[in-house]
């Protein structure tokens, strides 16, 4: 069963950094384009950051710009998000999911369990 399972998720203060990751199970992420996405409680789960297979392409909401990286390491089969100058508005649960980068969120699918990050003093 191809899945994808996160982690790095946690309780940080405001300024602080996470990095999460997103490793791949039942199938090698070579040819897949990673998202990561958040879902705040009540809101709707939005689109944070997206590499292409080969990691030519990053895709950023401008909410994270300069302050959120992307990167995968295929040899390892996970994709990073590393997160700095976390802020409040940060908190939520992130997700991976494989795709197409530019593409609607409901064209991604083997969607990881989510990790929470909470941003808080």
């Amino acid at each position: 069963q191809s899945q994808l399972v996160e982690s790095g998720g946690g309780l940080v203060q405001p300024g602080g950094s996470l990095r999460l990751a997103c490793a791949a199970s039942g199938f090698t992420l070579d040819y897949s384009a990673i998202g990561w996405f958040r879902q705040a409680p009540g809101k709707e789960r939005e689109g944070v950051s997206c590499i292409s297979s080969s990691g030519g392409r990053t895709d950023y909401a401008d909410s994270v710009k300069g302050r959120f990286t992307i990167s995968r390491d295929n040899a390892e089969n996970t994709v990073y998000l590393q997160m700095n100058s976390l802020k409040p508005e940060d908190t939520a649960v992130y997700y991976c999911a494989r795709g197409t980068c530019g593409l609607p969120i409901r064209a991604f699918g083997s969607w990881g369990q989510g990790t929470q990050v909470t941003v808080s003093s």
